[in-house]
């Protein structure tokens, strides 16, 4: 293409941008009271007016629905590339391939690098969490519609921005630290996990208020009028990127270390410990 019809692209690309834009500012707001920006914000943090009604559970929160809908599709997703893909691998490996090979290669070394004792279950661990850390997170970008028990239409939220899911995802990898812990080393690899009593509490909240706090901030500046056109767009999208990456991240990075130290056999703590005296006595002689 030359340069002079990329210009024109351009252009009226940009034409069609400011079209929109006046015509939305243009056009007259819908009738009504506009809701106050505390209940705004006090619905996205406790979902109090955005219940969901299932036939046999009941009322439930949007992020419960979030959360089904992520494991049911990156279970689909499993099935299909384990029996369709996998199959197919070759030596000289295609574009997926090589991603997912660089995937499981990254998770795979993050835990030998952390946890030195069966790396290949936690190294499994963590990616499936960090894959759905992932997934959820980015599942707010598709605007999926949902109709709550007051008759209103809403987005399903990412399902670790409800506190109920932000724990449970806590809890449960604290749960395979202890178990780690208590099957590697008895009542002692356990003790080591207890030790470090505050650690799903920690993970819980790390992982609410940083994706709760992207989903607030969105809130905002929707509610504006000045900021509410186009910038929503790019602050979600950054907001969101940045904080699957991330979270996933250290989510994974915490639980590799402290698998790692709660199943590392006592005779490598001894040696260690050993050899740090040692070292010691060496520096205090010289």
């Amino acid at each position: 293409m030359s340069k002079k019809r990329r210009l024109i692209s351009a252009l009226v690309f940009c034409l069609i941008i400011i079209g929109l834009i006046v015509g939305i500012i243009l056009t007259s707001p819908p009738q009504g009271e506009k809701e106050p920006v505390k209940e705004v914000m006090r619905d996205a943090v406790l979902h109090e007016s955005g219940k969901i009604a299932l036939p046999i559970v009941g009322e439930v929160n949007p992020g419960f629905i979030s959360a089904m809908a992520v494991s049911a599709v990156l279970m689909i997703f499993a099935a299909a590339v384990r029996i369709f893909v996998i199959p197919k691998f070759t030596m000289r490996p295609g574009k997926f391939q090589y991603l997912l090979e660089k995937a499981v290669g990254l998770f795979t070394g993050l835990a030998k690098e952390n946890s030195g004792h069966k790396p290949v279950f936690i190294g499994g661990y963590i990616f499936a969490a960090g894959l759905y850390i992932f997934a959820s997170t980015i599942f707010e970008l598709f605007g999926v519609q949902a109709v709550t028990t007051a008759g209103r239409s809403i987005s399903l939220s990412a399902p670790l921005s409800d506190i109920n899911g932000a724990i449970a995802m806590g809890v449960f990898s604290y749960s395979v630290i202890l178990l780690g812990g208590l099957v590697t080393n008895g009542p002692k690899g356990a003790g080591k996990a207890l030790k470090d009593f505050s650690l799903p509490i920690s993970m819980s909240f790390r992982l609410f208020g940083a994706l709760l706090s992207g989903a607030l901030v969105t809130e905002l500046v929707y509610y504006f009028s000045l900021t509410s056109y186009v910038i929503p767009v790019l602050v979600g999208i950054m907001f969101t990127l940045l904080h699957a990456l991330i979270q996933a991240y250290v989510l994974t990075m915490l639980v590799s270390i402290f698998y790692g130290e709660s199943t590392e056999p006592p005779h490598k703590i001894k040696k260690q410990k050993d050899t740090e005296k040692r070292l010691n006595n060496h520096e205090k002689v010289s």
